[in-house]
């Protein structure tokens, strides 16, 4: 199965799949409104901003099981998100990465992340960068600002 089959839900309801964002090179993203990571958002839209016209997505999952640091309601974050730091790349509804209940797309991210870190998903604000076809290229700590991977997302885009 292709990462482009596995079906999700955007934070407004719609069912789909990641159909859509094939041809882009991907930076998937678990978030939470109440972390110390949060301000990440902000470099997050930045990218997005700075590389969607050459073929480059931003997408959110939020996630409440790093301390509970995502409690609202797929409304309250989308408002959230957008009053706060402008976010207009899309975002998903909330979902599990780790345990019984992870969600397809993080079973598979981490199934098919380089060198096999097929470990469980640290914190809030992992992320897996993910080629135009759809190969998960890296995965990167949550520490790790998204300013930080411009060359990388670069190098992907001219590929």
């Amino acid at each position: 199965m292709s990462i482009f089959d596995i079906a999700v839900t955007t934070i407004s309801g719609e069912n789909t799949t990641l159909a859509p964002y094939k041809g882009n090179v991907l930076l998937i993203v678990n978030t939470a409104s109440q972390c110390g990571l949060t301000p990440q958002y902000k470099g997050l839209q930045e990218l997005y901003e700075r590389y969607r016209d050459k073929g480059f997505t931003v997408l959110g999952f939020p996630c409440n099981q790093f301390a509970g640091q995502e409690p609202g309601s797929e409304a309250q974050i989308a408002e959230f998100c957008e009053r706060n730091y402008g976010v207009s790349f899309p975002m998903f509804a909330k979902i599990d990465v780790n345990g019984p209940d992870t969600h397809p797309l993080y079973q598979h991210l981490k199934a098919h992340a380089p060198n096999g870190e097929e470990q469980d998903i640290e914190w809030n604000f992992g992320k897996f960068l993910l080629d135009r076809n759809g190969n998960v290229v890296k995965r990167i700590n949550p520490r790790v600002q998204p300013e930080e991977l411009a060359s990388d997302i670069e190098a992907l885009l001219q590929a």
